[in-house]
């Protein structure tokens, strides 16, 4: 059976009796469009892989950077499209989530909104779901985690619900597939029109509200006849929301009587040039009753809301059951979030991440580099020469192009194979809220946003990834913070490097029985550099370029759950492995050419390669490194990976030593670190140029893949430029201080 399969079979039970057949996200018709929506940990994600058999097509909204996940299914003989929006706890447009959200269910027009209610904490998820039920009736209710609420002591009666909300409510426990026959019987039966719904509308606010509300019912009935939430439109005209009010100018918010938006979120930005007269009287109707009510109205009309929340819980749920003797989860809190605790434990449980990582990766990339480089290097070099391919067609693409995507692979896939999921799973049994939580203090104090912590781990394993993370700030301005300063979190590329070095040239300081753990501390302690330099670059750039105050937000600790094991997989190695390596391959393969073309073109008889170390040496020698390194890290821009093996090659092409190497322009690699170490220092580095390269390591640009995904997410060259030559040039002043300051004391 494949792990796919048996995915299927956890997740959805329904499968076996041919109730639904899931199509993936390929499929460009459909019979129903159905909308997904809840809070953040309510397992709406698990919803949706339960119903599309993980098979989902992925992609941004238009004109946004919030990802996308949707597909498709056959249900009762209908071709079925669902989107997964965001996860957010209001439809206020208070963030890009929530206006995301918000715009698909009022403008999208779905056939059937799905929103899913974590059943331990039904209070708090009713106010998103009164608010979609003011924009729509064409509802139901996914009330999930019932196991959870049956653990803690919750009964939450779902026909009382139903009755309370007037829409179908269908208990579940998504993450065994309990419930998800009967939650698509509902949407087919919503959705056909053979149930018909009456949802609960709040009828009565705050009398100021109220009356002008009033006010506004009847002129937007005269300007859009038949408008299906008149008074939810009337409330958010008063709150002076630009979508609306540019849907009202334009008139496509009439649209929604019809039922002629289908399937976007965004509306034309076709404004005519001038308004009928029902619309004009509406918008001036509109200022003129803003500027009656008080500046907290909308505190009053959000305490309705929950209010209103509030009183439906009290009537649908019975607390007081029997609960499990030990409560894990705050047993878990007290340590993984305490002030004497959390530190300790959040930087071991990071530490042993790390460490499988680099020790379990060491066999599979091994096993890599021997198939794809001691084997399938030569097997195709051979391949060229038996077809006569001229030998500098055989150099190109075979030591060029082929060398240096093969390293890229056999080094970088096996840590990223191993840290996502590893992230991933961490990520499922809820404790990176918790290093969030332990480290937003820190970061408010440095003008950062608190989620950045999280976005800071992700690039432990990929800068790239770490970029894409950031999409969970909803401030733009915090977000480009986090962005231009993840490349100090160290990534997986670099780490190699980080031993390698620490091991030959700071490890070797100490007696042999300490040398591993003298290298593994310098590491480790590389690493929090980085954290430090991330802090202060931060509070460098909340002060200058992007000057403003940290916001706060709230933090919701889910309950620890389980990690799905074969989901994690799955998700980790599709979602993230695979799409990272793949973007650093296509930057890999052009640099192999490259370093393969300066190590062969020559100019007065010395290679491009002699020239630019020779150029380079100044420079280098004046930081504490030298021009090979400097080139070795030019030529590695598209991946990290490939700069031990870069320096190796240019050191024995440069240093014109006899019997080394494979060849100019051939990458390659010494098994042994002390082969690695002989040859280095025999070209003359000292310990000053290996702590140097550490440092180096940690602060310089960008690989070429991340850079690419800076521009992907803020869609501007300056904030790019600015990305790459910040870290940089921090390195060539660091460089420059530690190299001056040991030749003084030495």
């Amino acid at each position: 059976m494949s792990s796919l399969t048996a995915i299927k079979k956890r997740l959805a039970p329904s499968l076996r009796r041919g109730e639904l057949v899931q199509l993936g996200g390929l499929s460009g018709k459909w019979d129903y469009l159905v909308a997904l929506a809840g809070n953040p940990n309510t397992g709406k994600s698990t919803v949706f892989n339960a119903v599309t058999g993980l098979r989902q097509h992925t992609g941004n909204w238009p004109g946004k950077t919030v990802t996308r996940a949707e597909g498709t299914f056959e249900n009762h003989g209908k071709r079925v499209r669902i989107i997964d929006l965001p996860g957010t706890y209001s439809l206020q447009a208070g963030s890009t989530d929530e206006e995301v959200a918000r715009d698909f269910l009022l403008f999208g027009r779905p056939d059937v909104t799905i929103v899913v209610l974590d059943a331990t904490r039904l209070e708090r998820n009713l106010n998103l779901t009164l608010q979609v039920l003011e924009i729509t009736d064409r509802v139901v209710v996914c009330l999930n985690l019932m196991d959870e609420a049956r653990r803690h002591g919750i009964a939450v009666d779902p026909a009382k619900l139903e009755a309370e909300l007037g829409v179908p409510v269908v208990p579940t426990s998504a993450r065994r597939g309990e419930g998800i026959d009967a939650l698509l019987e509902a949407v087919h039966q919503v959705a056909s029109g053979a149930r018909r719904t009456s949802p609960f509308r709040i009828q009565q606010h705050p009398p100021q509200v109220e009356a002008a509300i009033s006010a506004l019912v009847p002129l937007i009935s005269a300007a859009f006849p038949s408008l299906p939430n008149i008074r939810w439109v009337a409330l958010r005209l008063l709150n002076a929301d630009q979508r609306v009010l540019d849907a009202v100018r334009s008139g496509e918010i009439g649209a929604l009587a019809s039922g002629e938006w289908r399937a976007t979120s965004a509306l034309p930005d076709v404004v005519p040039d001038e308004l009928s007269e029902a619309q004009q009287h509406l918008l001036d109707a509109v200022a003129a009753e803003r500027w009656r009510l008080s500046p907290d109205f909308h505190d009053a009309v959000t305490a309705s809301v929950y209010d209103a929340a509030e009183s439906i819980t009290s009537r649908a749920v019975l607390t007081g059951g029997k609960k499990a003797k030990f409560n894990i989860d705050r047993t878990l809190d007290y340590l993984l979030t305490s002030r004497w605790f959390g530190f300790p434990m959040m930087l071991a449980i990071l530490m042993v991440v790390f460490w499988l990582t680099i020790s379990g990766s060491n066999v599979p990339s091994q096993a890599l580099a021997t198939l794809l480089i001691d084997g399938g290097h030569p097997w195709i070099k051979g391949l060229m020469e038996g077809i006569a391919a001229p030998w500098w067609l055989t150099g190109f693409l075979v030591d060029g192009v082929y060398l240096a995507t093969a390293w890229v692979v056999s080094v970088m896939l096996p840590p990223m194979a191993i840290f996502f999921p590893l992230f991933t799973l961490l990520e499922d049994f809820g404790y990176l809220p918790r290093v969030a939580f332990n480290l937003d203090r820190y970061f408010h104090r440095a003008g950062a946003h608190g989620k950045q912590a999280l976005t800071m781990c992700m690039g432990f394993g990929c800068n790239a990834a770490g970029v894409v993370a950031t999409r969970i700030i909803d401030s733009p301005r915090e977000r480009l913070v986090a962005i231009l300063t993840n490349n100090f979190s160290l990534c997986n590329g670099r780490w190699p490097t980080q031993i390698l070095i620490a091991s030959i040239f700071l490890g070797a300081l100490a007696p042999a029985h300490l040398a591993g753990l003298v290298s593994a501390s310098a590491v480790v302690g590389i690493a929090l550099l980085g954290i430090f330099f991330m802090f202060l670059a931060s509070w460098l750039l909340t002060r200058t370029v992007l000057k403003g105050e940290a916001t706060t937000f709230s933090l919701e600790l889910p309950p620890y759950r389980p990690p799905r094991l074969l989901q994690t997989l799955y998700t980790s190695l599709i979602d993230r492995t695979l799409i990272v390596l793949w973007r650093a391959v296509l930057f890999a393969a052009p640099a192999g050419a490259v370093i393969w073309l300066i190590s062969n073109l020559q100019i007065g008889g010395e290679s491009i390669a002699s020239h630019l170390v020779t150029g380079l040496d100044p420079f280098g020698l004046l930081i504490g490194l030298n021009g090979v390194i400097l080139l070795a890290y030019i030529v590695a821009v598209p991946a990290n990976e490939i700069v031990i093996p870069s320096i190796l090659m240019l050191t024995v092409l440069t240093g014109k030593m006899v019997g080394l190497g494979a060849g100019d322009g051939v990458m390659f690699e010494l098994e042994n670190p002390g082969e690695v170490g002989d040859l280095l220092r025999a070209a003359g580095w000292t310990t000053l140029t290996g702590l140097n390269v550490m440092l180096f390591s940690l602060l310089h640009n960008p690989c070429s893949t991340t850079i690419y995904t800076i521009y992907k997410e803020t869609r501007s060259w300056q904030w790019t430029a600015l990305a790459a030559l910040l870290p940089l040039m921090l390195g060539f002043t660091v460089c420059f201080l530690v190299a001056q300051i040991w030749r003084l004391v030495s």
